[in-house]
């Protein structure tokens, strides 16, 4: 007997939307092909839902409208204003036993690590993310692409070349991090007092602001200790006493969240990739006022 289009929605929804958002970096084209994929299921005769395996179809659905949307992805950012940056998801881990958490807790989540695998084809990032993500056997991977199993390994030992070297060097931030560098930012604004943001920097660290022509951002990647340490120290002196930052969990990982005016308007997410040394190597900032949606949404503003 078939199960229900409804009871897959409620088991699969989980993964399906973890995967489109790693294949996609958008939490609202996540959404939307899980949609798509759901109405295309419930499409089909029900003769063809007679399915043994209806978790690795409904992956290959969602691969395949996600390897779509990369490709106008790409086509679409040859155009964005400035640098482009993941959508965050604000919000922890799931907990234990939430039938999302087992998709929730792996580095392929980060905004660092979602930034390199901008670097892989689609299909790369499709078996990179089945494998390292969701733990799927070869074979799986290869009947979900339509592959052999020899040619998804191939792809996997590619994939590691291009990525293994940085990846390799990407740290999670410890607990406290982000209540750290919010009191470095609370000395800058009240004693322009720049040296606590200084010494966590990276000699080569890389500033990074999306706006995408929407808002005011740095439309080019800022580099160096000194420049970001004063593009930062710039910010926090042009701060009023009704903004604020407060940290927030993004993506899994700390991060802070600029709220401005009186009435507490998200304006920004800024969230970081750490060397293994504990050094600051990259910032994001996402401004785009489309990407922040959720976040308004979702924040609970003190």
């Amino acid at each position: 007997m078939a199960v229900s289009t409804d009871a897959l929605y409620v088991k699969y929804k989980p993964l399906l939307f973890s995967l489109a958002y790693r294949m996609t970096g958008s939490r609202a084209e996540a959404e939307d092909v899980v949609q798509e994929v759901f109405l295309q299921w419930a499409r089909r005769p029900a003769a063809e839902r007679e399915l043994e395996h209806p978790k690795a179809y409904l992956c290959r659905m969602a691969v395949n409208r996600c390897t779509d949307l990369a490709r106008s992805a790409r086509a679409r950012r040859e155009t964005y204003v400035g640098p482009w940056l993941p959508e965050p998801l604000l919000g922890a881990p799931a907990a234990e036993g939430d039938p999302a958490a087992a998709f929730e807790r792996d580095e392929t989540l980060s905004i660092a690590m979602l930034l390199l695998m901008e670097r892989l084809s689609p299909v790369e990032r499709a078996v990179f993310v089945l494998r390292e993500a969701f733990g799927f056997g070869y074979d799986e991977v290869a009947a979900m692409l339509e592959k052999t199993p020899a040619n998804v390994r191939k792809i996997m030992s590619r994939v590691r070349a291009k990525l293994d070297g940085e990846r390799a060097d990407i740290a999670p931030p410890d607990a406290g991090f982000a209540e750290e560098l919010l009191l470095a930012f609370r000395r800058a604004t009240s004693t322009g007092d720049l040296e606590p943001l200084f010494r966590r920097l990276a000699p080569d660290v890389v500033l990074l602001s999306d706006g995408g022509g929407k808002t005011f951002a740095a439309t080019v990647p800022i580099h160096s200790q000194a420049r970001v340490a004063a593009f930062l120290g710039g910010l926090a002196r042009k701060m009023s006493p009704d903004d604020m930052l407060v940290p927030a969990v993004v993506n899994g990982e700390p991060a802070l969240v600029a709220l401005e005016g009186p009435e507490r308007a998200v304006r920004s997410v800024m969230a970081f990739r750490l060397a293994a040394d504990g050094s600051i190597r990259g910032i994001y900032i996402v401004r785009n006022p489309d990407k922040l949606r959720h976040v308004s949404e979702g924040l609970r503003i003190p």
